[in-house]
């Protein structure tokens, strides 16, 4: 199931440094830097499937399908914040800096793998972030939204360097289930089989559905079914046509299968859900 997380504060931050189960596939309004201290974790965002490794640093245009999949018995630490890009624009982004937000909008979504001074920095400056955050009178939040200023103008200064095009996954198995990710990202909206699939990659479909699964943590059903969900919202958002063709274009075959699965997914109808966001996007402007 997929979830749409809502933030009720200009920004949050959060720390883990123990396993406190897994997190669910979702989507969200404001903007996330994720940074990875340690731990064993495939992290999945929309079509890509990335082994993240200490130092590692996301971010992440929330409205992208996301979600770590972490094995328990590896000692687990991440920091991430996450903030609303309406108020950043409005209260925090100064005129002589440029747009700070342009990695988030432009790159939508993009692993930087900082190592030696520049991992220094980012830690250092989420260390201090976290402090401040956690002290709540005016004057510390005040102090951490400086902060925050600094921690973006940080990040666009390294997004200006060449960015890896690929990685190298530790074994084939991941290699195979980007494949798999790869193949449902293009034919979503089609009917899709595991002898399809098979056919498609020339491996056993019983040895592809046992590593998606042992990788992602989800089946490749599942998976499945949240990408259609995950293009219907957008769809829903961003155009007018009926909600029943919205149905047929990411693979549903009837319309009452189609409001079923959505509002299991989401809490809300099609209709309820394009209602929501219409008048948030309204209200934004």
């Amino acid at each position: 199931m997929s979830t749409q997380h809502r933030i009720s504060e200009p920004f949050t931050m959060g720390t883990s440094s123990n396993f406190n189960g897994q997190v669910q596939y979702h989507t969200h309004f404001h903007y996330e830097v994720y940074y990875f201290h340690g731990g064993k974790v495939n992290y999945l965002i929309n079509d890509r499937i990335y082994v993240l490794e200490p130092g590692d640093l996301l971010l992440m245009h929330g409205m992208t399908l996301h979600r770590a999949h972490i094995d328990p018995s590896v000692a687990y630490h991440r920091s991430t914040l996450h903030f609303d890009p309406f108020y950043f624009k409005q209260f925090i982004q100064p005129p002589f800096a440029g747009d700070l937000l342009e990695p988030f909008q432009k790159l939508h979504n993009v692993r930087l793998q900082l190592r030696g001074a520049e991992k220094e920095e980012i830690e250092a400056s989420l260390h201090r972030l976290g402090q401040l955050y956690a002290q709540k009178d005016t004057f510390s939040n005040q102090r951490f939204q400086a902060q925050l200023l600094d921690l973006l103008i940080l990040i666009n200064q390294l997004c200006q360097k060449p960015l890896k095009e690929k990685q190298a996954f530790p074994s084939s198995k991941e290699q195979h289930v980007q494949s798999i990710i790869s193949y449902l990202d293009c034919r979503f909206n089609e009917d899709i089989t595991l002898e399809g699939i098979q056919a498609e990659l020339h491996l056993s479909k019983f040895y592809l559905a046992k590593t998606f699964k042992e990788v992602t943590g989800f089946t490749i059903f599942q998976f499945l079914m949240q990408r259609r969900i995950y293009q219907a919202k957008i769809e829903l958002i961003d155009g007018v046509q009926p909600i029943t063709d919205v149905g047929y274009e990411v693979g549903f075959k009837h319309p009452s299968h189609f409001s079923r699965a959505f509002k299991l997914h989401t809490g809300f109808t099609p209709e309820q859900y394009r209602k929501q966001n219409q008048l948030r996007q309204d209200s934004a402007k």
